[in-house]
């Protein structure tokens, strides 16, 4: 448990002033580009603009205050859009709260159980596939806002949706495309004029006064939500059953998942940027206590940010300080500019969302991925359309199960069963010239004895071809050699054939001698009885010696 250590109490030994004030201005700065981000993502959810800040102050802090990695930014996310508006739609905001507290839960005890570095093992298909799903369900949802097309309500099946789009789209308001076009190029354009003042910000800023000033008829946060709340996030606690507890089990797993997953990979990233190593265990902890944090006070699901992250590093941030005023600084501006949030125009938080799905869709890793093995394909076009056209729960589920068996497959063509006769027998060469088998160069007199050696991992891949050379067996066989050398591992699956050829072999009175058998392998025969099966001294550490038993047996008859 000692490794589980927030960064903060570690960093604070070697802190400077100059580091002070650099960590002020960055998590300032990115304070500024997370505000349009956390109202835009919590609309686009489903829930309140002031839920999307009450997550990243809340939420924010506690990743900052209690994480693993020195400069990670917290906050809602992108990620969560899809799966945090179908829990809204179906259970409502309290539904929301029972499962971000789940998803909570389980990453504490994930981080608890030291399995922060298992989420490295999630295969990369299905991580680039949902991201890309999640990013084009994002740029889907927000045509309407963009265009102005003045659906009242949007279906939440995507086929739906775009089937309104085409009977909706001769009605698109061109002042509000325009105001969303405009907020498109400043923020795509700004970074040629300033690095340091975010574009959103800009762009928000000229959208709402050219719609305030001009009195053009553009819907904004404040038509659509009326007057938002300026008081500090109240704590909520919802009605908890355990039938909710059933239904949103999968949904809180989800997130749990997602949150889980894109804060370890900014972590990483975020590492080679500054030469640092974060604790993955403890940031899973950090990001499991923000989320229930975040849903006691009304907000939304929150992750490790890399985009903020990065701004966060990029302007000098180094400590966990950072992030922290990130938090207090969008405090600052809920309780004191929350007025002046109100005139910012749907259209341009829709072209926020549409740079945000852009930078998600990983376009360029996905083609990358189009040329990798067929089975990989498959599971990266399969977890991508099911994320679009069903939901995130029943693209995961069917992506990891694919890979599970995608998985077995290849240990099964990795693992295999050689059958070598140590019989004296000639094999035959292509050109009909026969010609010793090396084995029977070393071992010239041993007929009755037959060597199976198994290479790769003996997991359930092999197993069934390991009983399937076992049945081959005939009576005529005295001794079978078990070569074990290119073994690094066994499971369950083949520790129960390997019971099941040892019953075979008795059966037949045939002599089982193993040779080379290693540390894992050992542990788990001995641990199932079966070093005791099979008797300590038919055990080998080579071939010769396993040989030399069979010649003194035979001269002793």
């Amino acid at each position: 448990m000692s490794r589980l250590k927030p960064k903060l109490f570690s960093v604070m030994k070697t802190y400077t002033k100059a580091q002070f004030l650099k960590d002020i201005i960055a998590g300032s700065i990115v304070a500024i580009i997370a505000l349009p981000l956390s109202i835009a993502l919590a609309i686009a959810s489903g829930a309140s603009p002031e839920s999307g800040l009450y997550a990243a102050i809340i939420g924010g802090f506690i990743i900052s205050f209690l994480g693993g990695s020195r400069v990670q930014i917290g906050g809602p996310t992108g990620a969560f859009m899809v799966i945090v508006f179908g829990i809204i739609t179906e259970f409502g905001m309290d539904g929301l709260i029972i499962a971000m507290i789940m998803a909570g839960i389980i990453m504490i005890f994930l981080g608890l159980l030291k399995m922060g570095t298992m989420i490295k093992f999630i295969p990369y298909p299905i991580i680039t596939g949902f991201t890309s799903g999640i990013a084009f369900v994002i740029f889907s949802s927000q045509i309407n806002d963009f265009l102005g097309l003045g659906i009242s309500q949007v279906p939440s099946d995507f086929i739906d949706r775009w089937k309104s789009y085409a009977l909706n789209f001769l009605k698109i308001d061109l002042m509000t495309f325009l105001i969303g076009a405009l907020t498109l190029i400043i923020i795509i354009f700004w970074p040629k004029v300033s690095k340091k003042i975010p574009g959103t910000l800009i762009a928000l800023i000229i959208a709402s006064l050219l719609v305030g000033l001009f009195d053009l008829n553009v819907a904004t946060i404040g038509t659509k939500f009326g007057t938002l709340s300026s008081s500090f996030p109240k704590f909520q606690m919802p009605t908890i059953t355990f039938d909710l507890i059933k239904l949103l089990i999968a949904p809180a797993f989800v997130i749990a998942f997602l949150a889980s997953v894109e804060s370890l990979l900014s972590a990483v990233v975020s590492d080679g940027m500054i030469g640092s190593k974060h604790q993955s265990n403890m940031e899973l902890i950090a990001q499991g206590a923000a989320n229930i944090g975040s849903a006691f006070f009304g907000g939304i699901p929150v992750t490790g940010a890399l985009a903020r992250t990065v701004a966060n590093i990029k302007n000098g941030g180094r400590t966990p300080i950072a992030g922290i005023t990130h938090s207090i600084v969008l405090l600052i501006i809920l309780v004191s500019l929350m007025p002046l949030v109100q005139h910012v125009p749907l259209t341009s938080l829709a072209a926020i969302l549409f740079i945000v799905a852009y930078n998600m869709s990983e376009w360029r890793e996905f083609k990358g991925l189009l040329k990798s093995p067929k089975s990989d394909v498959a599971i990266l076009l399969t977890t991508f359309v099911l994320t679009i056209t069903v939901d995130l729960v029943v693209a995961l589920e069917i992506g990891l199960v694919m890979s599970m068996f995608l998985f077995m497959k290849r240990m099964s063509d990795v693992s295999d069963i050689s059958i070598k006769n140590l019989d004296f027998t000639e094999t035959n060469h292509a050109d009909g010239e026969k010609a010793y088998t090396n084995e029977s160069k070393k071992y010239p007199s041993l007929d009755g004895v037959k060597m199976y050696q198994i290479n790769g991992p003996f997991f359930f891949g092999a197993a069934f071809k390991y009983i399937e050379a076992i049945n081959q067996l005939d009576t005529k066989i005295e001794y079978l050699i078990i070569g074990m050398k290119h073994v690094p591992a066994i499971d369950a699956t083949a520790l129960h054939s390997f019971h099941i050829s040892l019953q075979t072999c008795k059966s037949k009175h045939i002599t089982v001698l193993i040779t080379g058998l290693r540390s894992q392998p050992y542990q788990t025969l001995l641990k199932a009885n079966m070093i005791e099966k099979i008797g300590e001294d038919h055990i080998f550490k080579t071939i010769e010696e396993a040989v030399q038993m069979i010649k003194n047996n035979r001269e002793t008859k």
